[in-house]
């Protein structure tokens, strides 16, 4: 193979790691050193420590806050199933890190489900991707980063069903390249066979993954430190009585 290939497979995905690492930790020392002097919750805001933590904790799995409004049901909706399918996808995945012999029965369980879901999940996508486009208020506030992402994850997605279906790579050789990166050994290339359907699949994920921590797909970490969701009221009333002078 080129030296484009070799790129790809033995240089790229340690620059992937280094990147999201240290990304990652950024956005969250960012957040974290940010001053939050007083509390700042609105109505009706958390009385409590575990009421905080359990608004945080809706919001994370069941996006409680689409929910406040009826025209936001769709989104939600749309939303809700990506976030579910983009989960099962990299489940499925797991088992191309994992020694054949330590694969859990979980893992081996999921792989059905994961296929559906990386078909199921282009349906969001599409319908997040035609509400930035169709509608004039949402267009209006879209930003270049908003329809890269979207199509990014797409194209991510279609190249990964067109591996899976069509242009089929030897998964022998797929997991013996990961697990050869995972122990910091370059892949002769020339020992395995990997067609171009994986390498562009491979690429796009690394894109993606270098991509997450400077981008709005970091409101996963971000949610934990939204002083709205996390501040507590520590138990007094919602409204003060004020004297007149």
């Amino acid at each position: 193979m080129g030296v484009m290939a070799n790129f790809v497979v033995n240089v790229l995905p340690y620059i992937t790691f280094i990147v999201f690492v240290v990304g990652v930790i950024y956005r969250i020392a960012v957040w974290w050193s940010r001053p939050s002097p007083i509390p700042i919750p609105v109505f009706p805001g958390q009385r409590t420590v575990g009421s905080a933590i359990v608004r945080v904790l809706s919001d994370v799995i069941f996006f409680r806050s689409l929910l406040q409004f009826r025209g936001n049901r769709i989104l939600w909706l749309g939303a809700w199933v990506f976030h579910i399918s983009f989960g099962l996808i990299l489940l499925r995945h797991l088992r191309y890190f994992l020694g054949a012999e330590a694969v859990p029965g979980w893992v081996a369980a999921v792989q059905g489900i994961g296929i559906a879901a990386a078909l199921v999940i282009s349906i969001p996508l599409l319908y997040l991707l035609l509400r930035r486009i169709v509608h004039a208020d949402i267009k209006w506030i879209s930003t270049p980063a908003d329809y890269f992402v979207l199509l990014l994850i797409l194209s991510v997605v279609l190249s990964g069903l067109y591996a899976k279906y069509v242009a089929r790579p030897f998964v022998v050789d797929v997991k013996y390249v990961i697990r050869s990166l995972m122990a910091l050994k370059p892949v002769d290339l020339s020992t395995v066979t990997l067609n171009t359907a994986f390498l562009v699949h491979f690429f796009l994920v690394q894109v993606l993954a270098m991509y997450i921590p400077f981008s709005k797909v970091m409101h996963l970490g971000g949610i934990f430190f939204s002083p709205t969701r996390t501040h507590h009221f520590g138990g007094e009333a919602h409204t003060k009585q004020l004297e007149e002078a």
